[in-house]
């Protein structure tokens, strides 16, 4: 089948805000469904997420930093009590060790509370640093398994040690590390002493790289940051620019209705009243009773007339079909009725979850049903007719087909003059929304109207 393709029209404030929806992107419009619609096209906040990111790693750490120590220090007393026979046979060195595992949980107590206080490497956390390296280096004196415990100091150094002396630290626990490494201090042989300058040089060349890739993934983590603070400016400022121009759409769409309700009264009950005047005039004017009342019988006409008028106006701004019941039903109910009184079967289908959708998206729908039936029954010539709504997650669809005649694509049916707006009126109704109308038919082949608009949900 050939396809008619029916764009979102776009409103249009002197010219100067012509938009429309194209490469499937959401078009900016002027109905009161702006906003809610525009928000269901946002996007992700991704500074919100890189700042959690961020935060839950600065919690682990703390963790680390606060338990840590206990855990390891605990590890070390298990390890020296159990090899005390090895490398701390005298009573003396026994003694001395507890009181150094000893000293290492006073000082860790000590610091959870002074710690807090911190903002950041100071005096504090240096004599808080030096004296566990202290407490470290002694009790690898006495024996080697302490290096768990020494190799704290490989940690957050630099939120305890200022500048350069980050560094001192580091290479200090490195000698720690090192010499127990090597099996114990002090280095018992000129062997030992050449294995332990080996070690001590493979831990300093470990602390120079790891310690540059953390600073390189500092860094990168900074730019990232610093570009996410950027990114989110900027969307800030798209925010502001964006609200304006939704301000500017509603007014455009409050002026482009303004200039529709005008020409319906200018076109029905202007010339109408107008009429009206006229008749009456040549009815004061004339002693002929039976002119008199002919003026008369057109005027009461022109009336009733304008009156019609008035209420299919009305009517148009507020669907009576609507006021009772949801939009499936009263599109079953308008389908039925319109069956009935054409005396061509058609039906009615509901796919997907019904849900209650904003007014304005749902009296667009059923004018664009009853526009289509409409159509169906002034120039189809059809013998069926189906009617399917479908809610789908981000839009609904409206599918009215029927089996009749068709029409080529390029031979479109003018605006009737019976009052209906055809193909223009749809598209119209659609553009209010954000939605499209699409049009499939072949001559012999019938007629498909297929109309979409996104799914905005009733707030009351």
């Amino acid at each position: 089948m050939a396809v008619i393709e029916i764009e979102d029209a776009a409103v249009d404030q002197t010219g100067a805000m012509g938009m429309r929806k194209q490469d499937g992107a959401a078009p900016r419009f002027g109905s009161g469904l702006a906003a809610r619609i525009e928000r269901g096209f946002e996007g992700t906040d991704v500074s919100a997420d890189a700042a959690t990111a961020h935060a839950h790693v600065e919690r682990r750490w703390d963790t680390f930093l606060r338990w840590g120590p206990y855990v390891l220090l605990a590890l070390t007393a298990a390890l020296v009590a159990a090899t005390s026979e090895t490398f701390t046979q005298s009573a003396d060195r026994r003694w001395a060790a507890a009181a150094l595992i000893a000293a290492g949980f006073a000082l860790q107590v000590w610091w959870g509370r002074a710690g807090r206080k911190a903002t950041g490497p100071g005096l504090l956390s240096s004599v808080y640093y030096w004296t566990r390296w202290a407490v470290g280096f002694l009790l690898a004196w006495l024996n080697p398994f302490a290096a768990f415990y020494a190799s704290l100091g490989y940690f957050g150094v630099d939120r305890l040690l200022p500048g350069r002396m980050a560094f001192l630290g580091l290479f200090a626990s490195a000698v720690t590390v090192a010499g127990s490494q090597s099996g114990g201090l002090p280095p018992e042989n000129f062997g030992q002493l050449g294995l332990f300058g080996a070690v001590l040089c493979v831990n300093i060349t470990l602390i120079y790289v790891f310690g540059g890739l953390a600073a390189h993934e500092e860094r990168r983590t900074k730019i990232h940051l610093a570009t996410i603070a950027r990114l989110e400016q900027a969307l800030d400022e798209n925010a502001g620019l964006h609200a304006q121009l939704l301000v500017q759409a509603r007014e455009a769409g409050v002026a482009d209705e303004r200039r529709r309700l005008a020409a319906e009264i200018h076109d029905t009950l202007a010339q109408g009243l107008t009429g009206i005047i006229a008749q009456l005039q040549v009815v004061s004017a004339t002693d002929d009773a039976a002119l008199a009342e002919e003026h008369l019988n057109r005027a009461s006409a022109l009336a009733r007339h304008s009156l019609g008028e008035a209420r299919r106006s009305v009517h148009d701004l507020a669907p009576a079909a609507l006021e009772h019941h949801a939009l499936p039903e009263a599109l079953e109910r308008t389908v039925t009725e319109w069956a009935e009184r054409t005396g061509v079967r058609a039906g009615f289908t509901v796919t997907g979850t019904a849900e209650p959708l904003h007014d304005e998206l749902e009296a667009t729908l059923l004018r664009i049903a009853q526009e289509a039936l409409s159509n169906a029954e002034r120039h189809a010539d059809a013998g069926r007719v189906g009617v399917t709504l479908s809610y789908m997650a981000r839009e609904i669809a409206l599918d009215v087909r029927d089996d009749g005649r068709g029409f080529a694509p390029g031979a479109v049916p003018p605006r009737s003059g019976s009052g209906g707006f055809g193909l223009d009126g749809m598209r119209a109704r659609a553009a209010r929304v954000a939605g499209a109308v699409t049009v499939e038919s072949e001559p012999g082949q019938g007629t498909a109207v297929s109309a979409r608009v996104p799914l905005v949900h009733d707030d009351r």
